[in-house]
């Protein structure tokens, strides 16, 4: 039975399988957003280490979890990894907000988001990962990698002209 069947009154297009609209938008948004709050937070920029709704609150903390999710680097070795995720985590949250290389983008998002989830389960505690939505990131990821077209992007703008 496909959706046709499901639905009578609705009218399917093949077009409408591979566009998803508003959907692609508001999950490009959130997951870019996401991405960009994480970094504000890294610089304090959300308040200080123990405020409500801070988890780090400077870059001390943020590498000091780091060193969590990564017991085995040394201290400088996590500092530099901590600022190749910064640089990607910004990179990743700017260009899924304006949609640039969006597939590219969601894919590497999804990749990084499952490493963290990963060395939170193994290194943390398998509960880490679901304390925050981590695998869900993950997941958005995949499927905004999978969207062919891109709605209010520049993506979309680029494959106008």
């Amino acid at each position: 039975m496909n959706l046709q069947q499901l639905f009578p009154h609705m009218i399917i297009s093949k077009d409408m399988k591979k566009e998803s609209g508003i959907a692609q938008l508001v999950l490009r948004l959130a997951l870019g957003s996401i991405f960009v709050i994480s970094v504000m937070d890294r610089f304090g920029w959300l308040g200080i280490p123990g405020s409500s709704g801070v988890s780090w609150g400077d870059w001390k903390h943020f590498i000091d979890y780091t060193n969590t999710l990564l017991p085995f680097a040394s201290r400088p070795i996590a500092n530099f990894i901590g600022l190749l995720t910064t640089v990607a985590e910004t990179a990743f949250g700017i260009c899924l907000i304006i949609g640039l290389k969006t597939k590219q983008i969601a894919l590497g998002a999804a990749m990084l988001t499952l490493c963290f989830g990963l060395c939170m389960a193994i290194f943390v505690s398998i509960g880490a990962p679901f304390s925050y939505p981590v695998f869900v990131f993950t997941g958005s990821g995949l499927l905004l990698s999978g969207v062919n077209r891109y709605r209010l992007s520049i993506d979309d703008y680029l494959k106008k002209k």
